[in-house]
């Protein structure tokens, strides 16, 4: 992708580690997030699975997560995210609500999208 910066290849490859510690015993699909903040921190999340399906705990919402838990980030704080596949629908909000402005995922052929979360989640709402 000609529009990979090297700070988003950085954010791709944390990505991808901390894929592997992902906990999937149902799904077998292993997901690792990564979002950058506007200072540079980076935080890492992957996805965590439950038995009851809707509890589990999505590679992105992880790794926001940590940003507000570990750093007290908020919307607009932080400035991209590297994601190991397509964003769910819920996870798409999170990514509008925090105000990214870099989305970037790894396609199911192994390609990289970069993309905004308005693009990935038109006519959304806003609080």
């Amino acid at each position: 992708m000609s529009d990979l910066t090297p700070a988003d290849a950085e954010l791709l490859a944390a990505a991808d580690e901390v894929a592997a510690r992902a906990y999937a015993p149902y799904s077998g699909f292993q997901v690792g997030a990564a979002v950058r903040a506007r200072d540079g921190r980076v935080f890492a999340g992957c996805n965590v699975e439950n038995a009851a399906y809707p509890l589990t705990s999505c590679a992105e919402r992880t790794a926001l997560s940590r940003a507000v838990a570990e750093a007290g980030l908020g919307p607009g704080d932080i400035e991209a995210i590297a994601i190991t596949a397509s964003p769910c629908g819920g996870c798409r909000q999170w990514l509008t609500e925090f105000r990214l402005e870099r989305v970037l995922y790894r396609r199911a052929d192994g390609s990289v999208a970069l993309s905004t979360p308005a693009a990935l989640l038109p006519d959304t709402f806003r609080v």
